[in-house]
Order: structure tokens, then sequence, then C-alpha cells
């Protein structure tokens, strides 16, 4: 079974267009089925997203001192984070962290990296705005399910006593000093659109059940999918994670019902109907899915992934010729994507074209979003050097 999960930053989880956040009031009671499922082997805390630990506290002590007057606070704390000399963060999709496991690892994704820097500004009183970027998602996939990341970033305003210490939130945005963690376009950060705490918390909880579905801890993804509905009723990504989980649980009847509000609310959205096409084919309701199917082929004749399945099944064929065609074609789409660029050099391999094979398999490596994919890469790199040396000695 193929699902589609959506991620903030799985770089991955889950942001809704602007478009799609059109519900007054979400039935989310109605679309929870407690009884399918075990307790969560820990509660699902939201208290602790954005909570600092020691740790951060002595690193702003130790950095930024007192916020005295006449000391650019916000260009303090982006240098103590990210000139290289300093904390040295590492850009990681592995997983979506808090703040404070951010801070201690040192790496995260997106959306991790926003919060610990949101958590470390607030502590110095600097107003913060979060932003969901425009740009193209980005696709990756574990084992059968496959992840859409958006780009969240955030904007640091002046701190509240360079002002007034009493005075409410407010961001003037022509003054704020924006930090990102990827390169976007100077025209998708025009186009920024700002996001609530509330729901950058359903994000994290969003983005996390569906890393803990990934390796089968679908009880557990389930409280946290719920608990991202809870906190904001219109995300809907977070009732297409819930279907998903319903999916794989074996509750086709819980997941039509969810997914199908989804797709309601966002008719046009991809994912949702993808997800509930497949829903209604496994309920054996084909006429419908089957209509949806043409109107999912009217929105996406080739769907992220497509030519990658291609040639994946040329390459179980041994028709290595042909797979290296569909891989070079899902590059054209997605020039970045770290696996890609690794079956494109499996392919080369065994057409015995080991220049091409050493190339992308050395972007694989520079692609890579994770430190075990970098790793992993790292390794079959050397094996393939040190086997085109041997060639070179004979």
């Amino acid at each position: 079974m193929k699902s589609w999960a959506m991620l903030v930053c799985a770089a991955a989880l889950l942001c809704g267009c602007a478009s799609e956040r059109v519900a007054p009031v979400a039935p989310v009671q109605q679309l929870f089925h407690d009884q399918l499922f075990q307790p969560p082997s820990a509660p699902v805390d939201t208290s602790s997203v954005f909570a600092l630990s020691p740790a951060m506290h002595a690193y702003l002590q130790r950095e930024i001192g007192n916020n005295s007057p006449g000391k650019d606070t916000r260009r303090m704390l982006f240098d103590a984070l990210y000139r290289r000399d300093k904390l040295q963060l590492e850009y990681d999709s592995a997983v979506t962290r808090n703040a404070a496991q951010t801070f201690e690892a040192r790496a995260g994704n997106c959306l991790s990296l926003a919060i610990m820097t949101a958590a470390l500004a607030r502590e110095l009183n600097l107003p913060v705005q979060f932003q969901q970027i425009e740009v193209d998602e980005v696709w990756s996939r574990a084992g059968n399910l496959y992840f859409a990341s958006n780009h969240v970033n955030l904007s640091l305003g002046r701190a509240r006593s360079e002002r007034n210490p009493y005075m409410t939130y407010n961001m003037d945005t022509a003054t704020a000093l924006t930090v990102d963690f990827i390169p976007v376009p100077p025209k998708a950060r025009d186009t920024a659109r700002t996001l609530s705490e509330t729901t950058i918390v359903a994000m994290f909880l969003n983005n996390r059940a569906a890393e803990l579905l990934s390796i089968g801890h679908i009880d557990d993804a389930y409280w946290s999918a719920r608990k991202a509905a809870e906190v904001d009723p219109l995300f809907l990504n977070a009732y297409n994670t819930l279907g998903v989980i319903y999916q794989h649980h074996g509750n086709p009847d819980a997941a039509e019902q969810t997914l199908r509000y989804a797709h309601d609310q966002a008719p046009n959205n991809t994912i949702y109907l993808a997800n509930l096409a497949q829903t209604l084919e496994s309920q054996h309701k084909l006429d419908e899915a089957a209509t949806l199917r043409t109107r999912l082929a009217q929105l996406e004749p080739y769907p992220p992934f497509y030519f990658f399945q291609q040639g994946q099944e040329a390459m179980k064929l041994g028709d290595y010729t042909r797979a290296r065609n569909m891989f070079e074609r899902e590059l054209e789409r997605v020039p970045d994507y770290h696996e890609f660029h690794f079956w494109l050099a499996v392919a080369n391999y065994q057409l015995g074209n080991l220049r091409a094979a050493d190339s992308h398999m050395a972007l694989a490596m520079e692609n890579s979003t994770t430190r075990g994919a970098h790793d992993l890469y790292a390794g079959k790199l050397d094996r393939l050097r040190a086997y085109e040396a041997q060639l070179r000695a004979k």
C-alpha cells in the first residue's frame, strides 16, 4: 500500500496552503477513534516544544550576556547560532526535534531549527514571526510512505525593551531580521505566509506522527496526529495523516471518513485525493475511486516518484538502459534528491559507466539530508572508487 503524507521540512511535515484553511470548525471528535488504539507509550506533551534546557540558558548567558540597551540582540543571536565557529548547526531531516533536543543534537530540519531559534529569541525578549515559504514541495520516501515537505522560516523583531517593555507583541516587518536555514528564492520570501504558534505546534506534532508511522509505531503515531488536529483544527494535513494511520492500522471506514473530510475542504489537493482513492479501492468502492483517479490524473499526470518507480521496475528486469533513462527523467524534475542520484549511480555502474556512477554517488552523498544517509553513500562511494583504482592498476 502506497500512502502519501506531508511534512514540514522532513527535508520533512505538514503545511497546509492558505486556500486549504477554510473550515470554520472541524468536526474533530467525530474523526477520532481512540478505542482502536493502545494508549500512548508516553504522554503527548506540547509544553516541551519551545521549552529551554539549562544548556540553552547557559549558552545565551555566555554568548549574549545581559540584554542591555544599545546592543543589537538579534544580530548577536544570529551570529551565535550560525557562525561556523559557534554552535555549528547541521541540517538533518531524520527526525523533528523540539527546541531542547535540537540544541543538544546541534542538528534538525527547518521546523526544528525554527522552533529552537524562536525559543532562544523569546528568552531574549525578541518578538518572533513564523512563516511558510511558498516553494515547491520536496518529496522523500520511507518504504511505502511518501512525504511531501514544505518550508518554514522565521523573522525576529527588535527586543521589546528597546521600545517599551510593556508593549504587547508587535512585529515590525520593515525592520525584522529573517532567519532561514536553506537557500530560497527572494521572490518566495516576498510571498511568505504568516503562521501562528498554534499551527507550528500542530506541524511539529504532525511531523512526529508521520515519523512514528514510518518506523511502525502506529499507536503513538495516532495520538500525535490526533493532538495535532486538536491543537489546530483547521490544519488539514493532520487529518490526512490520521487517514493514512487508519489505513495502515486496518481501519478503512475511519480512513475514508477522515480523508473524505480533508478532501471536501481542499478538493484539488492531490495528496488527499490519492489517499482517499486508495482507501475507496481497498473497500471495493471502485466507481467512486475511478472518478477520483481520473481527477487526479488531470491535476497531476505524472505524480512524484512516477519515473523513479518506472526505473525501479526496469532495474528488477535487468533493463539498465531504461532504468537510467527513467532516473534521469526524475532528476530533471527534482535535481537534488539524493535517492535518485544513488539509483542513477547504480544503473550506470551496471552499464559499465564508472565515471558517471562515481559522479552520481558523490551527488547522492552531497545531497543527503540525514547523517545516516550521508555515511551510507560515503561508504559506497569509497568502495566504488577502490574498485575503479583496481581496474586502473590492471
